[in-house]
């Protein structure tokens, strides 16, 4: 039997993940609305663990939002993302994925939603294959109560098939943009962050 100090650090775990996913999903919706832009210039920037592999750049994000403030952040994120006709930095998988918009990964998302009983919300004018909405259903299939569809062999499935294969080109393209500061420190820490998820996963097969 494990004890309850390793049952409550496997919970602490699963929660932490969650809350990441949750985070992410939300700075990559739309820009940080003052309420969590001060949280994250309060944050705590040291790792519980010191040289834990997300510790650099979560430091790094926090400074930079630290240095920023709701409308500079808010105009970088319209910079990058906004605009009328193509964006600087596409973050719909479809486009990563095939090229195009609306396309065949897009169709193979919403069937594999379908099975998870998940579809998106009339409200979002975004298709499902936006990178929030993808982050925001990992974190269901992490805190969902619904242990069918919430367990690790459906994290791993969704994270290989629709996260993996165009989340480090994503990155890449936006550490790389000159106007991305804010953004490219979130991108390096998504890519952190994506990694350890990957070689987590690579440890169920």
């Amino acid at each position: 039997m494990n004890s309850p100090t390793l049952r409550s650090s496997a919970l602490d775990e699963e929660v932490a993940r969650a809350e990441m996913y949750g985070l992410l999903a939300t700075l990559f919706y739309q820009p940080p609305s003052a309420e969590l832009l001060a949280q994250l210039q309060a944050a705590v920037t040291e790792a519980p663990e010191a040289g834990s592999f997300l510790e650099e750049p979560w430091r790094e994000l926090v400074a930079q939002a630290r240095q920023s403030s709701v409308q500079a952040l808010a105009q970088e994120y319209s910079a990058l993302f906004g605009g009328v006709g193509k964006p600087e930095v596409y973050l719909f998988g479809s486009h990563y994925l095939s090229g195009f918009l609306n396309e065949k990964p897009l169709v193979q998302l919403r069937d594999d939603l379908a099975a998870l009983g998940l579809a998106r919300d009339a409200a979002m004018p975004e298709t499902e294959d936006h990178v929030a909405y993808l982050l925001e259903v990992m974190r269901y299939l992490i805190a969902g109560d619904d242990v069918s569809v919430c367990n690790l062999t459906r994290q791993s499935a969704f994270f290989a098939r629709h996260l993996q294969p165009w989340l480090s080109p994503l990155c890449q393209a936006l550490a790389g943009h000159p106007r991305a500061q804010f953004y490219a420190r979130l991108a390096a820490l998504t890519q952190a962050f994506a990694s350890v998820e990957a070689q987590g996963f690579d440890l169920l097969n």
